[in-house]
C-alpha cells in the first residue's frame, strides 16, 4: 500500500517502470524465428534459461496453445493535402463502406471537410489508381480522424492498400532492415491487425510439426490488434484508464477445444497477451465468473486485466518483454506478480536479452502462476 495515496502500488502506474538499456530494444528479428532467448518461468520461485525452440521441452501433451490468427494490414498510408502539406495516417479500425477510423499527423491541420490525396508505393503501378480521402468526423475518444475513402471501381480496399500502404513497424523499431513478412506470424490469416501479435513470431512451420508430433493442440481465435493494445497508460490510478475496444473472434471449436482440454486435465496456454483478451474476453461475455459455461464470442472487448483480476480460463502464457508503464506489463503482473515480473525483467535485462516486438520471449507455465 502507498502511504501517500492509499492505493495499492499494483493500481499506480508509477509501480510500473524500469530502466531498459537502449540497445537492448531489439531492431530487426532473430533469423530463424525460433533461435530467440526463452525465459522460462517454471514454478513460483524458479525460472530456467532456454531457447525458444526447447519449447516443447516445456510443455505436455494435452496441452492446447492458443494462437491469434491474425494479419497485420499495410495500415500506414502517406499523403498530402492539395496545399502541400505532406500528412501521415495510421489505420486503426473498419467502419463501413470504405469509411476507416484512423490516426494523422499533423492533426490540426485536418478538420472536417479535409481532403488528402495518397502517394502510391515506389513498386505500385503508375497511374493505376488514384486514392483519396475526405475527414468526415473527430473521434475524442483516439485523438484521431474518420476519414471516407474514395475507391475506383473495380477494386477493394484491401487491393487498393497493397499499393498504398505499408506494415507499420512501432515507433521504437528504426532499422529498416526488416522485411514485412518478418512482421507477420507464419500463421497469420485474417486481415485486419495494425500491429503484429509479436509472441507468435518466434514459431516456425518446423515447430508447430514438432508440437503436433508432442499432441501439444493448436487452436486459433483472431483478435484484430489495435490502438487498444499499445495505447498508453496515462492516469495514475490505473483503473481510471480505459481500454479502445478491439475485435475479435472465438469460434464455437475453439471453445470446444478449450473445454476438451479442462475436462482431461490439460493445460490452456496463451501465446500473446491478445490470445489472453481475446479468450478471457470471451469468458467474460459468457457470464463464466457467474457461474455460466464458455461461449463462442464474436464482437469487441475493452477488457482491462491488472493485478487483482480473476482469472476465468487461461493457465499460463508465452509472451514478450514489454514497454514500461504499459498495459501489457500489468496483464503479465496479474498473472505472476509485479514485483516478481520486474525481478525477472532486471535479470533479463543483466543477461542482455532482446525487449519488445523483434526480442525474445518468456513462457509461464501454470505452475509460476498466482491466479
Amino acid at each position: 500500500m502507498n502511504k501517500a495515496t492509499g492505493i495499492s502500488e499494483d493500481r499506480l502506474l508509477s509501480s510500473y517502470g524500469y530502466e531498459l538499456p537502449e540497445e537492448l530494444i531489439a531492431q530487426t528479428p532473430i533469423v530463424p524465428r525460433d533461435n530467440s532467448r526463452l525465459l522460462v518461468v517454471n514454478s513460483l520461485t524458479n525460472h530456467v534459461h532456454s531457447i525458444f525452440h526447447n519449447l516443447t521441452d516445456w510443455l505436455l501433451p494435452g496441452d492446447l496453445l492458443i494462437f491469434n490468427n491474425t494479419r497485420v494490414i499495410p495500415a500506414r498510408l502517406y499523403g498530402y493535402k492539395s496545399t502541400g502539406t505532406k500528412i501521415e495516417i495510421l489505420l486503426l479500425e473498419e467502419k463501413d463502406n470504405n469509411c476507416w477510423l484512423a490516426l494523422v499527423k499533423p492533426g490540426r491541420r485536418l478538420p472536417i471537410g479535409a481532403e488528402i490525396l495518397f502517394k502510391p508505393n515506389n513498386n505500385a503501378p503508375e497511374n493505376k489508381h488514384q486514392l483519396k480521402a475526405i475527414v468526415i468526423d473527430r473521434d475524442e475518444g483516439t485523438g484521431g480522424r474518420t476519414l471516407q475513402f474514395s475507391i475506383p471501381n473495380n477494386y477493394s480496399f484491401e487491393e487498393i492498400l497493397e499499393d498504398y500502404g505499408q506494415i507499420p513497424l512501432p515507433p521504437y523499431v528504426y532499422s529498416r532492415q526488416s522485411q514485412p513478412h518478418q512482421y507477420q506470424t507464419v500463421y497469420a490469416k485474417q486481415p485486419g491487425a495494425i500491429a503484429a501479435p509479436t509472441a507468435g513470431l518466434h514459431f516456425t512451420e518446423r515447430l508447430l510439426e514438432q508440437l503436433s508430433t508432442k499432441e501439444i493442440k493448436q487452436a486459433y481465435i483472431t483478435l484484430h490488434v489495435g490502438i487498444g493494445t499499445f495505447r498508453p497508460v496515462e492516469t495514475e490510478k490505473i483503473t481510471d484508464h480505459t481500454m479502445h475496444q478491439e475485435w475479435l473472434e472465438v469460434s464455437p471449436q475453439v471453445v470446444e477445444q478449450i473445454k476438451e482440454t479442462k475436462a482431461r486435465g490439460g493445460r490452456v496456454i496463451a501465446v500473446g497477451t491478445t490470445a489472453v483478451r481475446a479468450i478471457e474476453g470471451a469468458a467474460t461475455a459468457s457470464g463464466v465468473g457467474l457461474g455460466k459455461t464458455l461461449q463462442s464470442f464474436r464482437g469487441k472487448t475493452d477488457l482491462f486485466i491488472y493485478p487483482g483480476y480473476n482469472w476465468q480460463i487461461i493457465d499460463g502464457l508465452i509472451t514478450n518483454f514489454h514497454l514500461p508503464y504499459s498495459s501489457l506489463l500489468m496483464l503479465v503482473s496479474a498473472l505472476i506478480g509485479r514485483e516478481r515480473l520486474l525481478n525477472l525483467y532486471q535479470e533479463a535485462i543483466e543477461k542482455q536479452y532482446r525487449f519488445y516486438s523483434f526480442g525474445d520471449a518468456m513462457l509461464i507455465l501454470p505452475e509460476a502462476t498466482i491466479s
